[in-house]
Formats: C-alpha cells, sequence, structure tokens
C-alpha cells in the first residue's frame, strides 16, 4: 500500500524583527525533520518582502526597526493605539489600504506553491491573506502563530483556520477578540528543535572553553538603555564573585572587537562571541541570562529552564513580555546600568533564588511548540479529507 503524499506546508513571516522569521524556521525544521507523532510533511518558508517594492519594504522594515531603536515611546503609542483603535478608524483604514499594496508577486508564489495549508507567524502575511479568502483568492486554510506573551488587535483576521497561542492569557485575549474557542491552541511559541534537548553542560563547556563548574552569565543583544556591550561587561566583570561572563555581540563586529579587548584583561572570565548558530549550547552553559525580552529569545531560555534578567523593553511587545515574565517569577527587570548591577548582585549572592527560577522557567517552558503547531496543522488536513 502506497504512503500517502506529505502534506505541503507554506510558511510566511516578514523580517521586520528576527523574532518572526525564527518561529517560521523552526516549523520548516520540524517539518523536514518529523519525529514521535509528526507525519512527514514538505515545507516551504518565505519572507513576505521579498514580494513587494523596495519603496514597501523600506516603509514596513526599515521605518519599523528605525522606530524602535530610536523612539521607542513612539513606537509604544502606535502599539496601544492601533489596538485600541475602532475597526472603522482612520488610522485602522490608513494601516488596512497600506497592506494591501503590492501582492500580486506574493500571491502568484502562494498559488505555484499549491500549499495544503498556510502558517503565518506575522500579522501582515494574516491580513493579506484574510482578504484574499474573503474575495475566494485562496481556498486553503490559513493558521496564525502570535509570538510574544501578548495579543494585539493587529494579529486578529477573519476566516482564519486556527490560532495558536503562547499562553492561558493569550487564549483567552483571543476567546475576548471574538475568536472561536475550538479555533484557539496553546502551544508555545515555536522555537528550533534543538532546545528541545537540553545540550549537556559540561561537554558544552568545554567546546567553549570555560569552567562548567563556574557561576556563568550569558549576556546577549545589544544593550539597548544600558550602553555598549563593552561598558556592561566591564561592569559586571567589576563585581565581586567567582563568576564567567559569555557575551553575544552577533554581527556587530565593532562590539565583538572591544569585547577582545575587554577580554584579554580579564583572563579565563569573559568569553566574547560572534554569530553563532550553537546559542542553544551557550545557553547549556549559563545560569543566568541577561537579554531583551523578544518572543522568541525568552521562549529559548524557558525551554532550558534559565532565569533572566530582562533589560529596557520597547514598549509595546516586549513590555508585555516583560510583564509576563515577571509575574512568572522566571525573570527581574533592569531599566538601567544601575539596575542591572544591583539585580545581578542579588541573584549572585542568593543561588536558592536563582535555583527557584529555574524550576518556573522549566514549568513554562514549551520547546516542542514547533512541533505542537506542526502536527496541528496537519492533522486538520487529515480531519478535513475525512469528512
Amino acid at each position: 500500500m502506497s504512503q500517502p503524499a506529505a502534506k505541503k506546508i507554506l510558511i510566511l513571516s516578514v523580517s521586520a524583527g528576527a523574532g518572526h522569521m525564527r518561529a517560521a524556521q523552526a516549523i520548516e525544521a520540524y517539518a523536514a525533520h518529523p519525529g514521535g507523532a509528526t507525519p512527514a510533511a514538505t515545507a516551504c518558508h518565505l519572507d513576505v518582502m521579498d514580494f513587494v517594492t523596495p519603496a514597501f519594504r523600506k516603509l514596513y522594515t526599515d521605518f519599523y526597526i528605525k522606530l524602535v531603536n530610536k523612539a521607542p515611546a513612539l513606537w509604544g503609542y502606535l502599539y496601544h493605539a492601533t489596538h485600541d483603535a475602532p475597526k472603522d478608524s482612520s488610522i485602522q483604514r490608513l494601516r488596512r489600504g497600506v497592506e494591501r499594496l503590492n501582492t500580486r508577486a506574493l500571491m502568484a508564489k502562494i498559488a505555484a506553491f499549491r500549499p495544503d495549508a498556510i502558517v503565518c507567524t506575522h500579522f501582515l502575511p494574516a491580513e493579506l491573506l484574510s482578504r484574499a479568502l474573503r474575495q475566494h483568492q485562496l481556498a486553503c486554510p490559513v493558521w496564525v502563530q502570535v509570538t510574544d506573551f501578548d495579543l494585539h488587535r493587529m494579529w486578529v483576521h477573519e476566516h482564519m483556520q486556527g490560532y495558536f497561542a503562547a499562553t492561558d492569557e493569550v487564549a483567552f485575549r483571543m476567546r475576548h477578540e471574538g475568536i472561536p474557542p475550538e479555533r484557539i491552541h496553546v502551544t508555545g511559541i515555536p522555537i528550533m528543535p534543538a532546545f528541545a534537548q537540553a545540550p549537556a553542560r559540561v561537554p558544552s563547556a568545554q567546546a567553549f572553553g570555560l569552567d562548567p563548574r563556574r557561576t556563568t552569565i550569558l549576556l546577549m543583544g545589544g544593550g539597548a538603555g544600558l550602553g555598549s556591550l563593552d561598558a556592561v561587561a566591564a561592569r559586571l566583570l567589576a563585581l565581586p564573585g567567582d563568576f564567567q561572563l559569555i557575551v553575544l555581540a552577533g554581527k556587530n563586529a565593532a562590539a565583538l572587537a572591544a569585547l577582545r579587548t575587554l577580554a584579554s584583561q580579564y583572563p579565563g572570565r569573559l568569553l566574547a562571541q560572534g554569530f553563532t548558530s550553537e546559542v542553544e549550547r551557550l545557553m547549556a552553559c549559563a545560569d543566568l541570562v541577561i537579554t531583551k525580552p523578544g518572543g522568541l529569545t525568552t521562549s529559548e531560555c524557558l525551554a532550558l529552564g534559565l532565569p533572566m534578567i530582562v533589560n529596557s523593553p520597547i514598549p509595546g511587545q516586549e513590555e508585555r513580555n516583560a510583564d509576563y515574565l515577571l509575574e512568572q517569577g522566571v525573570a527581574l527587570k533592569a531599566f538601567d546600568a544601575v539596575t542591572l548591577e544591583y539585580r545581578v548582585r542579588l541573584l549572585l549572592a542568593q543561588p536558592q533564588q536563582l535555583q527557584a527560577m529555574r524550576a518556573k522557567a522549566l514549568a513554562l517552558g514549551r520547546p516542542r511548540a514547533a512541533c505542537e503547531v506542526l502536527a496541528r496543522v496537519l492533522a486538520d488536513g487529515v480531519a478535513a479529507e475525512q469528512a
């Protein structure tokens, strides 16, 4: 008896911030390497920004990045204003009018791929496809994966097959927005398969030249609001206590060079790391993470049971993410360098609090969220065929 053909899943995201893309990549990764209850599927991940004009791309992605970096308070105002605005308000009509532009190439690509289902990890493709479904330009089911511990109304659209929520509270907010309960699934936020099996601490530390027995702090991101990465690292290394520090500079070559100069002043205490595809192994070495509270990064930390100090959240979704983490007892918040120093001193002096935070983080973590999402989408397709 021949095996049924693998279902074709199209995953749509937008390269405005890395989190939406990483969630899409996580779902795609589980499709490429199925396991357990997840059947085989053929997945294709597309960035919607590859199918719009350069002018629209610059407006949508560059403007967003500049806004959150240079005028976070203004972004916070827009986040709340667009959430609270009535559906027929001028600001909502303007937003929908802009988002309806430049979609012909995207719709052609969707038609060529002929997906059995589509998963959106950003609200823009969900909005575009809601309109296409309403106008009978698209027939396959469309799902929406919310990538924060909050729900903004920009994610809520008609004609969606289902929604994936990070928490029960986000699911509650979805029901409040009128989404039928049977279309809501609490899965967590998709992260890569590598986080489903925590790497062992000892070999991971040894691979990076770290001492697995020493308390280790991991500093991630650009240190927005706290100063440059090397300045933050120098302040931390000046604190009392026998700990080692890992700092991820990503693709920031200048920051990496400054950190390596600093590392020469603290032999055996500072690991300066550029862009890496092994974040989970570095996290496995850490006892505490200092990070921006993005939905994906914090979900990775929860999956590995890592306590966090979240720094300077952007007003809007990051602020809501930080609130959730603080309420759950898995994070503290630092809004400037002085507060960061105090929080680190506090946790280093109270290892029992770190351990309690770790246990709570492990309990909250959803390391197989992407697998659950994929399994639900595929199961829905099988049920539809049998109906």
